[in-house]
């Protein structure tokens, strides 16, 4: 026969484990922590043919903020008037809703690790690869003079990745 101390002991057990499974699920998805540690390597091609009459219009290599990050962010526009901007040699750490965006360089909030409030830029969507070569839409609107810097960006946690400071080519 069990003891007062026992039954009140094995009920505590209960209890913290059909409140501490939930937890540590909503936790986990709320973190997910398995993205710190897998690397998902992207490797577009050039979304041009080398040799259609497509040139460079700005350029920068990233530099690292929060999270070491490199390669080249080189934005390209086609005889048709589209603009890409390229990611290529790129190497970043992974992590939850991480973006790239293109926001003004002189942004002082780009100086930081993490942003406090909002930070000003045109989204072009999430990353599609903390690894390789990677390619993204520019809208025919936007002044690039005006957002010069390609930035890497986690929404989640208001963390600036990295940044490319883009001059013209």
């Amino acid at each position: 026969m069990k003891t007062f101390f026992a039954r009140t002991l094995e009920r505590r057990k209960l209890i913290l484990i059909a409140v501490g499974i939930p937890v540590v699920v909503a936790g986990w998805w709320a973190f997910r922590p398995e993205k710190l540690w897998i690397n998902q390597k992207v490797n577009e091609p050039a979304p041009f043919a080398p040799a259609t009459d497509t040139h460079p219009l700005y350029t920068g290599t990233f530099e690292g903020k929060k999270h070491p990050t490199s390669g080249r962010a080189t934005i390209y526009a086609t005889a048709d008037s589209k603009q890409y901007l390229r990611l290529t040699d790129f190497i970043t750490s992974n992590g939850p809703a991480v973006h790239v965006l293109l926001a003004r360089s002189d942004d002082g909030k780009l100086n930081q690790k993490i942003v406090r409030g909002e930070l000003d830029g045109i989204e072009l969507g999430p990353l599609k690869g903390n690894q390789g070569d990677q390619n993204y839409n520019l809208s025919a609107s936007i002044d690039l003079r005006e957002y010069n810097a390609a930035v890497i960006y986690c929404e989640r946690y208001h963390v600036v990745f990295g940044v490319a400071r883009l001059d013209q080519f």
